[in-house]
């Protein structure tokens, strides 16, 4: 018998409702849930891959107390006891909460509740401040509220989407193939990329405007002086429903066409088309993400989108608004709850009304009267001694804040650490005092709010494994050691979330757009079997809301909206003689933030396998950097190496960079280590995609790729990356002392004790080398003074193979597939493992399209991440002809 689950995906902030079968043998079939609004049964790889991240491999399964395994009754004991013993000697402002969007509701209620309310301070931030801080003040500042008033229905049928400051295509397929599928029904849609680099959302754009890092602001106040030139408002809905109307267009008159393409450093004509098009259109979506939010003038940039809507009358209707889209699948659900150190509950802030109501809602002894510390500050705060004690949930500040290398030693230094987490090790956790293990997805049942205010639940269909318990639970059992048990006596995440829904509705009355208050009855049977529904669900909207503002009343006290003047500036951290350069960091299409899922998955790491720096050719020629090669990016902050890729869709004078790598997966490479600390002043979001940087070629003796069966660490001391296999450890690796005897360094290193040898001796000190027990291949090496090329899958099947055969072993030796059996190539195709050479093939016998390449070669056609790969390849060999 089969057993479905229905459940939603932890990844991105899209919400995909996840289906899991699961047969009576344990075995478990991932799919997409065809009856959720927000994917309807598509999945990207990461959603497909998730049933191979769910084995125990480095998981937390017992409490730590000071490096020693403990009792859960020691180990919340003792977290009690050293938060009381801190607060009682300095006070509630020395503690912190650093939480996650990786949490669900109703553990980032508790986690609210507990530091706000009882213990009396507002240092609890959260990564979603990295996330989507800015988006919240400009939402906040224009409507009265945190209130995303669309819907993915609304992308669909725009006639105009604008995406700018987003690489939908790789961090939010699902809403990218909605949009390429919409696009395919509707031809008249026209779609605009804003982004300084040519990235894969660009397949479909009519009009692409590479513009200079951080002058977003400038090209959408443009847009709005244009709308003005053309008698292009909404007169109408402006004297009505609007505020601030004559000093925002007066900021606006002197952002001429001229002046916006000077300053964005784009050609007029492009500017031109893309403010005809504002005006030729009826519907626009404008679709912003981490690329307008990252930016010490985020919350600007996204009121100047805000601006462009308003004024045109773009909102409040089927086809149109300014549309954030999150980075993670319960930021909204943070929101929500008050997860951000600048906001109460509910959607209230520190105002005596509002802090006096949920007090009183809470009962609790005291309430947090004044904003906390947001996340830059809270770490810097620790580094200054002022913060004493820290509990981490569910995130890696040591690597995704700013800074990194400044955040930990801040944590070295820190009296206490407590750390929250699903892995054992992580860059932060292996600073931590004390280690909570924590349920995982698939073991933990919650709520979750996505992009589209749609809450969705989260279930368990896995037991939980070892000692792992919910967030919830862990926050609660120690609210109560503190000596607050009555007010957090939860039996089941049920009654947290209908405590939740109860704040949300208490004392509203139509004031604060946040309102699910219809749910605040539902006993545990009705929360268990929660279907996908979009707030406010009150007793104007019982059934959910698609989209806000239809009836144009907003949430500041005069029901209006709001324009905001903006004054559009450049990045303030420039480029200098000394790091010329400006880095842009962001996400890849198999990888989720730091990688402590993702990158268990050897699917997810076929795609792009270590850390990289794309570069332009040009730049990269005048820098003496050959393509492939390492080089390493410093700052004033610290320093990295990466891979170098030229690409010729990069804006000369920038790079860009991956977030994802640890300190699990390469020896030195965590992007935000060079990022400084610079944040909006309004919204507190650091700026991650501005960092001025020096980028240098990194000259390397040997390099090497290493595949064995044991578990090993990387030696220290020279470039490596880990590449996730399964069963297998397999490393790339280069170092700048040359070996003189690689037998000798591999024993030093991996040992070779027991192992048969067979060996290859190239020129230029290079060596092949395999190894095996029992006819059973254990160990496969290959160094060279360049980069070896090698056909990775075939190497990887000889592992899987029968007792190797003479001639299967000369062609491991030589790091290739049967001589019938060409090189795969670079995988293209994710959730087929589809080689790039393969496709090349295809293409050259005929195969001139993306359908015809997915009839052939299956690529293509599931999740539709590689399609922009597919049609450049394409274009790049279509005119050739195999002989």
């Amino acid at each position: 018998m089969t057993a479905v689950h229905c459940t939603t995906c932890p990844y991105c902030g899209v919400g995909c409702g996840v289906t899991i079968a699961q047969q009576n043998n344990g075995a478990l079939t991932i799919g997409g849930d065809t009856a959720h609004p927000a994917n309807q049964g598509r999945l990207c790889v990461k959603g497909s891959a998730l049933g191979e991240t769910l084995d125990l491999a480095g998981r937390l399964l017992q409490p730590q107390v000071d490096g020693q395994s403990a009792t859960w009754e020691r180990a919340l004991g003792q977290v009690a006891q050293r938060f009381n013993h801190i607060i009682e000697q300095h006070g509630p402002q020395a503690v912190a909460f650093y939480a996650s969007g990786q949490l669900l509701t109703e553990d980032y209620y508790v986690a609210n509740k507990l530091m706000k309310g009882f213990i009396g301070a507002a240092n609890i931030d959260t990564n979603s401040r990295l996330c989507m801080a800015s988006a919240v003040v400009g939402y906040k500042r224009a409507f009265g509220g945190d209130a995303v008033p669309c819907c993915y229905e609304d992308i669909e049928q725009a006639d105009l989407v604008i995406l700018t400051g987003s690489n939908t295509a790789w961090a939010h397929p699902v809403v990218y193939q909605r949009l390429v599928k919409a696009r395919q029904q509707r031809p008249q849609m026209r779609v605009v990329v804003i982004d300084p680099r040519e990235t894969a959302t660009c397949d479909i754009a009519d009009v692409h405007l590479p513009l200079q890092p951080g002058t977003d602001a400038a090209l959408f106040t443009g847009a709005l002086r244009w709308l003005v030139e053309q008698d292009g408002l909404d007169s109408a809905f402006l004297q009505q429903h609007a505020s601030g109307t004559e000093a925002t267009l007066a900021a606006a008159a002197e952002w001429t066409p001229q002046r916006v393409a000077e300053f964005c450093g784009l050609p007029l004509r492009t500017v031109l088309t893309f403010f005809q098009l504002l005006t030729t259109s009826y519907n626009w979506v404008t679709l912003y993400s981490m690329g307008i939010n990252q930016s010490a003038s985020g919350a600007d940039k996204c009121n100047a989108i805000i601006n462009l809507h308003l004024a045109g009358g773009r909102i409040g209707r089927a086809g149109s608004g300014p549309f954030s889209i999150t980075g993670q699948p319960n930021a909204m659900g943070g929101r929500e709850v008050g997860g951000l150190a600048n906001q109460l509950a509910a959607h209230m802030g520190f105002s005596a009304e509002e802090t006096d109501r949920v007090q009183r809602f809470w009962q609790s002894p005291r309430i947090a009267r004044q904003p906390g510390l947001n996340a830059v500050a809270l770490f810097q705060a620790i580094a200054a001694g002022q913060v004493k004690a820290v509990w981490i949930m569910g995130t890696n500040p040591a690597v995704s804040l700013p800074d990194a290398d400044a955040v930990r030693q801040a944590l070295k230094q820190c009296p206490l650490v407590v750390v929250s987490d699903v892995m054992a090790m992580t860059d932060t956790a292996e600073l931590a005092h004390i280690r909570l293990p924590t349920l995982a997805w698939g073991e933990k049942e919650g709520s979750v709010t996505n992009s589209e205010r749609c809450i969705s639940r989260q279930r368990a269909f896995l037991s939980p494994p070892g000692q792992a318990r919910a967030d919830w639970w862990i926050l609660s059992q120690v609210a109560q050691r503190m000596g607050y048990g009555e007010a957090f006596g939860y039996q089941h995440p049920s009654e947290i979330f209908s405590e939740h829904a109860a704040l949300s509705a208490f004392e509203n009355n139509g004031t604060r757009a946040f309102d699910i208050g219809l749910l605040a009855g539902w006993d545990k049977q009705q929360w268990l079997g929660m279907t996908p529904v979009q707030w406010p669900v009150n007793e104007q909207h019982p059934a959910g809301c698609l989209r806000l503002f239809g009836d144009k009343r907003f949430f500041h006290a005069d029901g209006k909206a709001r324009l905001l003047p903006v004054t559009p500036r450049l990045p303030q951290n420039a480029v200098s003689q000394r790091y010329p350069l400006v880095l842009n960091t962001g996400r890849i299409r198999d990888q989720w933030h730091t990688m402590t899922r993702t990158g268990k998955a050897a699917r997810l790491m076929r795609h792009l396998s270590e850390p990289f720096c794309e570069i332009h050719p040009q730049d990269a020629a005048e820098l003496g950097i050959a393509d492939s090669s390492v080089v390493r990016l410093s700052s004033p902050h610290g320093w990295m190496l990466a891979r170098a890729q030229c690409s010729p869709g990069q804006r000369r004078g920038s790079v860009f960079v991956p977030m994802h790598w640890n300190g699990q997966f390469t020896g030195q490479g965590r992007v935000d280590s060079l990022i400084p600390p610079v944040v909006d002043a309004d919204s507190g979001q650091p700026e991650s995609k501005h960092a001025p940087v020096r980028v240098s070629p990194w000259p390397v003796s040997w390099q090497a790729e290493i595949f064995l069966r044991a578990e090993v660490a990387a030696p220290k001391g020279i470039y490596w990356s880990r590449v996730a296999q399964d069963g297998l450890t397999h490393y790339i690796m280069a170092g700048q002392q040359p070996v003189e005897d690689w037998q000798a360094w591999l024993q030093q290193h991996f040992t070779l004790a027991g192992l048969t040898l067979q060996t290859a001796q190239l020129a230029q000190r290079g060596l092949h080398l395999i190894g095996w027990r029992q006819g059973e291949v254990q160990l496969a090496f290959y160094a060279r003074q360049h980069a070896p090329a090698l056909d990775r899958p075939a190497i990887l099947t000889a592992f899987k193979q029968a007792p190797a055969s003479g001639p299967q072993r000369l062609a491991l030796l030589a790091g290739r597939g049967a001589a019938d059996q060409p090189a795969a190539g670079a995988t293209v195709c994710s959730c087929f493992g589809v080689g790039e050479n393969r496709i090349i093939a295809a293409i050259q016998s005929g195969c001139h399209s993306a359908k015809a390449l997915g009839a052939s070669l299956q690529c293509g056609t599931h999740c539709g991440s590689c399609l922009p790969e597919l049609k450049k390849l394409i274009q790049q060999h279509a005119s050739q002809r195999v002989a």
